[in-house]
């Protein structure tokens, strides 16, 4: 698969990636019995490990608009490579371990996660600028 195709193919995977813990967020909240009228209410009910999923679903919103630019600048720029392409999926992979980490309670390993997916980002737009091959 060309490059270019994997980054595209990345930025459906990390918005797909944004649903992940909401599963979580939603185990906990049939565990405490689901309001339809008032779904919001429910959040100082849920259990804790669906309450780090509520987070890591809202800290996924935040990230994939920077990621989505950082692989947009990649493409618009025809930097796309090899080395792009395995960011992207790295950033995929630091993306799903953080989330997992976050709802595991694993602070510091989410926080390792973290950095690593901004890491990530960060080298797309070096490799836009032409700072890395």
């Amino acid at each position: 698969m060309p490059a270019s195709q994997l980054l595209l193919l990345s930025i459906v995977a990390a918005a797909a990636l944004i649903y992940v813990p909401f599963l979580a967020v939603s185990i906990g909240r049939f565990q405490v019995g689901y309001d339809y009228n008032a779904p919001r209410s429910l959040f100082e009910k849920l259990p804790d490990y669906s309450k780090r999923a509520a987070w890591a679903h809202q800290n996924s919103f935040e990230v994939f608009p920077i990621f989505a630019a950082a692989v947009l600048t990649v493409l618009v720029s025809d930097h796309a490579s090899n080395l792009a392409a395995t960011l992207a999926v790295a950033f995929l992979a630091f993306r799903l371990v953080y989330s997992a980490f976050y709802i595991a309670n694993l602070g510091l390993f989410r926080s390792f996660a973290w950095a690593g997916g901004m890491a990530c980002i960060a080298g797309l737009f070096g490799i836009s600028l032409g700072w890395l091959v």
